[in-house]
């Protein structure tokens, strides 16, 4: 199957704009302190840990996410649910940034591509960055209009969250241990 959109990659190039005609998403969320959290985070991200978590099921090809490596994400319950499949277009695991990003294919409900980057700063904080463009491609998703931009939101935030709460708790149970 081939990719729904032109700009394959866009998300991994550093200064790329938005491509017309699509919606760009951007969120940020801080989820701990140090290399330990970097390298939870990303485990939880690249594993396919997060979107679990999230409440989404996840269907993969492999057990991290790679270039190439398809994945059907499931939204909803029983006959409510939405099936999107998405193939992983790019991946990183370096000391200071993990993540990945993957892009639509026939099917998804959208069309577009969204990237999911855990980040060590200079600081020391380490980051959950969300980005995304996408544009409606079902019915439902145009009929949805700006209740679908909330829910794409709301669901970047809820990936930072998530992450958060798992660093804490690797935290206190590292705490615990000593």
């Amino acid at each position: 199957m081939d990719f729904t959109y032109a700009d394959v990659g866009a998300t991994g190039r550093e200064g790329a704009a938005c491509p017309d005609g699509f919606r760009s998403l951007r969120v940020r969320t801080r989820i701990g302190r140090g290399p330990d959290a970097r390298r939870v985070a990303g485990d939880a991200v690249l594993g396919w840990k997060m979107h679990r978590a999230v409440g989404v099921t996840v269907a993969p090809t492999a057990q991290r996410a790679a270039p190439g490596v398809d994945v059907v994400v499931g939204i909803g319950v029983g006959r409510r649910r939405i099936l999107a499949p998405c193939r992983v277009v790019w991946a990183l695991d370096e000391p200071t940034r993990a993540g990945f990003a993957y892009g639509t294919l026939p099917g998804h409900p959208e069309c577009g591509e969204e990237a999911f980057v855990v980040e060590l700063d200079a600081n020391g904080e380490v980051w959950l960055t969300v980005r995304a463009f996408s544009r409606p491609a079902a019915w439902y998703a145009r009929a949805g209009g700006p209740v679908t931009r909330l829910l794409q939101r709301a669901y970047a935030k809820r990936c930072g969250l998530v992450l958060r709460r798992a660093v804490a708790r690797h935290t206190a149970r590292g705490r615990a241990a000593r």
